[in-house]
């Protein structure tokens, strides 16, 4: 984003400040009047927020309420993950819940996933879209979208919405509600809390969700085929992978194997279960960053990262088991596998949003759905991990308990860490072919770099867990708007 600042005897600069529409990084500016004093100063930072530290010492069973405090826009992700883990120091693995309960988080967490990723979609991407990266500043938002296409934007709310009952339905509100307790799940799914969904008297019906999510994935697919030059070159780079398959290697976000391949689409994670996930990730830590940098202990730090999210779930998997999406997946695959282009994560996020619906609906019609049979009991265990594949990308919980049941050790890796190494290749990808040798650098230029990290739909409040020091850039200009010193530490 572009702040200017006047002052009388000062020339007006501009400074970038952290990543509109995500969240940023630290930045200083400083000001020079023209006798080279300093009037002002802007300090900009994220602090660190040590969820892994301080959970220890709480009771394990509170665990999946307290972690939805990471983050206002994906707490039912975290929510989710962490019961999974619970569940195993309870003594459970995910097929020994009831099939009420396991249906009933499935059901919370495709939810979560749809509204999501109409929330990025509509709110966050299709301004970037619509209006190009040369746009004004004040057309980037969901408001100059709501103008230029009220249709579009209509739809957009609504299907968030929908999303958001679901949660709302299941675990009592939309935001830091309960669904997940050790062993089960907390209350029943009623018939009428069913047929709100099914029918579409208050709300438009879950037909009208997949309606909706199928002309969605139509409109970026023309938009691809418009602008096809521009998209397949834009933040390109090879890598890796990671996501979770069913055992016969189709897409699964809520209870599967881990599947990661290179950059050539060759297998270097071969579909291992969850739990063993510590014998093969390692994570890294930087002096310039809070967010860690996990990879394949087997390859190595260098080489051994990879993306995740969307794009990287549809590159590992061998099709969707829903048969709207599955088409679509055909088409997308089209486009080469695997795809390394970071614009084709909005795509393949839209096919997941109709997978999602096509799911939703399969559940809501399940009778097991409205069941009451919700809790079952295990035998206490040391250690419990909990993996899913959250919005934005594969999420791991991990904790360790004493034998009074308190939180001895958590370690989170989170979606955006993994994405971590691959946001960082995609400004330097973007920055090198827009600002290189340039003799002006214009506002569509610095914004195309934020497009770049756009795509990943990072969350750097839940990332930030790693010890370091904040990434920090200072500049210092001279009365006449001349950079002067950079430093970057």
């Amino acid at each position: 984003m572009l702040n200017k600042y006047n002052e009388t005897k000062m020339k007006q600069k501009i400074v970038i400040e952290p990543v509109t529409r995500v969240e940023g990084h630290g930045k200083v500016t400083i000001h020079l009047d023209e006798g080279g004093r300093v009037t002002d100063s802007f300090f900009h930072i994220v602090e660190f927020r040590g969820f892994e530290r301080f959970i220890q010492g709480h009771p394990y069973w509170e665990v999946p309420v307290l972690v939805q405090r990471l983050c206002g826009i994906c707490p039912v992700s975290h929510h989710l993950a962490a019961a999974k883990a619970i569940d195993r120091l309870h003594g459970l693995e995910p097929e020994d819940l009831s099939p009420t309960a396991g249906k009933l988080r499935r059901l919370l967490h495709y939810g979560q996933i749809f509204q999501s990723h109409a929330l990025h979609f509509f709110y966050l991407a299709s301004p970037d879209l619509l209006f190009g990266a040369d746009a004004p500043v004040e057309q980037r938002n969901v408001v100059a979208v709501a103008k230029a296409n009220q249709e579009l934007a209509r739809k957009g709310i609504l299907m968030r919405k929908f999303g958001q009952e679901i949660i709302k339905a299941i675990a009592g509100k939309r935001i830091h509600g309960i669904c997940a307790v050790p062993g089960g799940a907390y209350k029943t799914f009623s018939e009428a809390e069913r047929d709100y969904f099914l029918m579409g008297r208050a709300i438009p019906s879950i037909d009208t969700m997949t309606n909706w999510a199928k002309e969605t994935v139509d409109f970026i697919k023309k938009y691809h085929e418009d602008h096809a030059a521009e998209l397949d070159e834009f933040a390109h780079f090879p890598s890796g992978h990671l996501g979770l398959v069913t055992p016969e290697g189709d897409l699964e976000l809520y209870n599967g194997r881990m599947r990661a391949i290179d950059a050539e689409g060759k297998i270097t994670l071969p579909d291992i279960h969850d739990s063993l996930y510590r014998e093969y990730f390692a994570e890294a830590v930087e002096p310039w960053t809070y967010l860690k940098f996990p990879y394949l202990k087997n390859i190595g730090r260098e080489h051994g990262w990879n993306r995740v999210g969307p794009l990287s779930r549809l590159n590992v998997a061998d099709r969707i088991p829903t048969p709207l999406a599955q088409q679509e997946f055909e088409i997308f695959r089209a486009a080469g596998t695997p795809n390394h282009r970071s614009m084709y994560y909005h795509w393949a996020r839209l096919i997941e949003m109709l997978h999602c619906a096509e799911v939703m609906k399969d559940l809501l019609l399940d009778e097991e759905i409205t069941g009451d049979d919700l809790l079952r009991e295990g035998e206490r265990q040391p250690q419990g991990i909990g993996i899913i594949e959250a919005p934005r990308g594969t999420l791991i919980h991990y904790y360790e308990a004493d034998e009074k049941g308190k939180v001895t050790k958590c370690n989170l890796i989170v979606s955006t860490t993994h994405n971590n190494e691959g946001m960082n290749r995609a400004v330097r990808s973007v920055a090198a072919a827009e600002l290189d040798r340039r003799p002006e650098i214009t506002d569509g230029m610095l914004n195309k770099v934020e497009v770049a990290i756009r795509a990943y739909d990072p969350c750097l409040s839940c990332a930030t867990h790693a010890l370091g020091q904040m990434p920090l850039q200072v500049q210092v200009f001279d009365h006449e708007g001349k950079l002067v010193q950079e430093r970057v530490r």
